[in-house]
């Protein structure tokens, strides 16, 4: 059955766009998974903890972003504000690498869908103005810490200027959402990011991602794929070695299309469709 919308730019078969997390936690914080595998008691401070989500402001988005330069690919990096405070090195580099830097938040231990509205509001217009400065380039996406959205925090983003989040759970491809501060378009995120493999194979995040390509490009003409990397996880060797190979698999094709997620929303807003909804896509009776 014919799809009834159009293919990705230039006729390419399918699309793959990048997200790199550059996280950080409040003071004394440190991620909710680690490689420990033995608990603490409740109450002490994880040292060990914090010292491992260090790792990617100090090593970890260095390496991804030398990766990502040598496979001349962009990246959208969601950052955390807190990340821009404490590395500003790293944000200088990546705008000299022409990668994109998105909000993320202040920080990935505080859930939006805890606090009022007010203060999702001043978080925002907060994480905007500090990754603004740092990177020289006004966000134009948001992708939510924890998946931690509430009722309210789509039109906050709309109202702060944002024009699309990427974190939206229940589609493959964009669609466009009405808020009560104006459109906003969502874009999918990925169902397996690099902390799935913590306590198994890191061949295991090379394996699914080729997997779904191979699917998808074999299958679903117009297809979609987020691969998405965390700098404190995903910046180690053993990940990079993967993401690496992935990066290079999906370049051999030449008819995969590499945007970058500000590209991918233009080109869906020029469709002028609400939704590439898989149904209207290959059911022709749709």
């Amino acid at each position: 059955m014919a799809t009834s919308v159009p293919t990705w730019p230039g006729g390419k078969r399918t699309a793959v766009i990048i997200s790199v997390l550059f996280e950080t936690w409040s003071e004394k914080k440190s991620p909710s998974y680690f490689a420990r595998t033995t608990p603490l008691k409740p109450g002490l401070i994880d040292r060990g903890g914090i010292q491992w989500g260090e790792y990617g402001g100090k090593e970890g988005m260095w390496r991804l972003i030398r990766v990502l330069d040598r496979c001349q690919m962009r990246a959208s990096v969601f950052c955390s504000g807190r990340s821009a405070e404490l590395y500003p090195d790293v944000f200088k580099q990546l705008a000299k690498s022409g990668h994109l830097v998105e909000g993320h938040g202040y920080v990935q231990d505080q859930a939006f869908l805890e606090l009022p509205a007010e203060q999702q509001k001043a978080i925002i217009r907060k994480v905007l103005d500090i990754l603004t400065t740092a990177s020289g380039q006004q966000p134009e996406g948001w992708a939510t810490p924890i998946y931690g959205w509430d009722e309210h925090t789509f039109a906050l983003l709309v109202e702060a200027g944002i024009k699309w989040y990427a974190d939206a759970l229940d589609i493959s491809l964009p669609r466009q959402e009405n808020t009560t501060a104006g459109p906003i378009v969502a874009l999918p995120w990925s169902d397996f990011v690099d902390n799935r493999v913590l306590r198994a194979s890191p061949r295991d995040y090379h394996d699914v991602y080729v997997d779904t390509f191979d699917y998808l490009h074999n299958h679903e003409p117009g297809s979609l794929i987020n691969i998405a990397i965390h700098a404190h996880f995903g910046g180690r060797p053993l990940i990079v070695a993967q993401f690496q190979k992935l990066l290079r698999y999906f370049a051999s094709f030449s008819d995969v299309w590499l945007p970058t997620h500000r590209e991918l929303v233009q080109w869906f807003l020029q469709q002028n469709v609400e939704n590439l909804a898989y149904r209207k896509r290959f059911f022709s009776e749709a």
